[in-house]
């Protein structure tokens, strides 16, 4: 007879226990209203290709054009590249190549970089953007700008000017001087390099003809996520002119960046630019489809 209340004592424990389980269960523990955090998406590229594979030998010839008239051995070590120290592939990774002809120098880089980001709450692309961004900033450029308003408040300002001074004579001087400054800083919208050296449109002498006047820096379109180029034509003293191309452009969480330069043998020759600007271009198109394969 003492044993049946023991059974009932442990029968109301066991009940006791599942009730409290349920209770944890349906929500009313303190820690069920905690938020989880998720972890945000990750880039689509894990890995980055061997950089100096990443340029057909076609397209080598085609951008280095001195180096097909070197011998067999000479010519192979061009196409070959030089691979640019990392000290980590799978995040950066680089090839330059450079090749003499009788009329020029050519030389051409590739850097690719993979970004990770770290923080949990920022996606791998979202990083990557604002690695792009830097970039952009740092050419002079943006993709967001929008200089409509003060363009407009120039145009009331320079009526007004005119309205008011029409019986002075050194008006019409002052009014091509400021329509030459626009001239000139309209078609550069870098603001950076070109605009420094005075040579932003047409800065190449005895050329009146000169490709860079129609070709300024600017954001490119149907490029990969985000895409720019900078056209930045030097003249360094006495020598020979200098003109470097560069077109940078991000896919998902890879920044690529593509430089192409021309120096001239003779001081008196000029680089087209135009020729440069389009070859970059169609070399960054080219890593774009190949990054996306």
């Amino acid at each position: 007879m003492a044993y049946v209340p023991g059974v009932a004592l442990l029968a109301a424990l066991a009940v006791g226990c599942s009730a409290g389980a349920d209770s944890n269960a349906n929500g009313t523990d303190s820690k069920a209203g905690t938020p989880t955090v998720t972890p945000a998406p990750p880039g689509k590229y894990l890995t980055l290709p061997a950089p100096c594979r990443a340029v057909p030998r076609s397209t080598l010839k085609d951008l280095l054009p001195g180096a097909a008239e070197l011998p067999g051995d000479q010519q192979d070590k061009v196409f070959r590249g030089s691979a640019a120290v990392t000290y980590d592939t799978d995040r950066k990774v680089g090839c330059n190549w450079k090749a003499d002809g009788p009329n020029a120098t050519r030389s051409l880089s590739i850097d690719l970089e993979r970004v990770v980001s770290y923080d949990p709450a920022v996606s791998d692309d979202d990083r990557a953007d604002t690695v792009y961004a830097k970039k952009e900033k740092a050419a002079g450029l943006s993709s967001s700008a929008t200089p409509g308003p003060p363009d407009e408040k120039d145009k009331k300002d320079e009526k007004g000017e005119a309205s008011e001074g029409s019986g002075k004579a050194k008006d019409p001087a002052d009014g091509d001087a400021d329509a030459d400054a626009t001239d000139s800083a309209d078609p550069s919208p870098s603001g950076s390099d070109n605009a420094s050296s005075g040579e932003s449109t047409g800065g190449t002498p005895g050329n009146s003809s000169s490709p860079e006047e129609a070709l300024p820096s600017r954001i490119l379109d149907n490029l990969g996520d985000a895409a720019f180029l900078q056209d930045l034509p030097k003249k360094a003293g006495s020598t020979a002119q200098h003109h470097t191309v560069s077109v940078v452009f991000r896919t998902s969480n890879v920044v690529v960046t593509v430089r192409y330069a021309e120096q001239p043998a003779l001081v008196t020759q000029v680089p087209d630019g135009k020729e440069l600007q389009e070859k970059a271009q169609a070399l960054a198109r080219k890593l774009a489809e190949t990054l996306s394969e």
